[in-house]
């Protein structure tokens, strides 16, 4: 379902946005060198945890470090939902435990205990943009 999420975000991003928009800056650290695509998507409330997204930028291999994206968004709150797939087969696998086996990161997860809900991890978005840095968390 996370890559549905991402994949429905990015083709959803191609679309035109409202005149009125304001930046979304998303900075990610921790992103290793894995040779594979990392993924990021934004979604609304209606869209949380569903197929639909609003904007999604795919880098086919990142750098390692710190990555920078930015999406121009209508005011609103949105959550923001990474994933990088590293053994490429193009779904976000997940451990017997439920635990992610693939890189990933999600806005305020530092406030997640357990399944993330919309409430916890939004973002507003106001008049000037928002800017969040979240970690990605690799399995080990």
């Amino acid at each position: 379902m996370f890559k549905q999420i991402i994949t429905t975000s990015l083709i959803a991003g191609a679309l035109a946005l409202p005149a009125f928009a304001a930046p979304l800056t998303v900075t990610l650290e921790g992103v290793e060198d894995r040779g594979a695509p990392l993924y990021v998507g934004v979604q609304t409330e209606e869209q949380f945890m569903q197929e639909d997204g609003i904007a999604g930028e795919k880098l086919e291999s990142p750098e390692p470090g710190t990555i920078t994206v930015t999406f121009d968004l209508p005011e609103g709150a949105y959550s923001v939902s990474v994933w990088h797939d590293l053994n490429k087969n193009g779904e976000f696998d997940m451990l017997e435990n439920q635990m992610p086996n693939e890189g990933w990161a999600m806005s305020n997860q530092a406030a997640l205990r357990g399944m993330p809900t919309f409430d916890v991890v939004k973002v507003d978005v106001g008049a000037e943009g928002a800017s969040i840095t979240e970690t990605v968390i690799y399995p080990d």
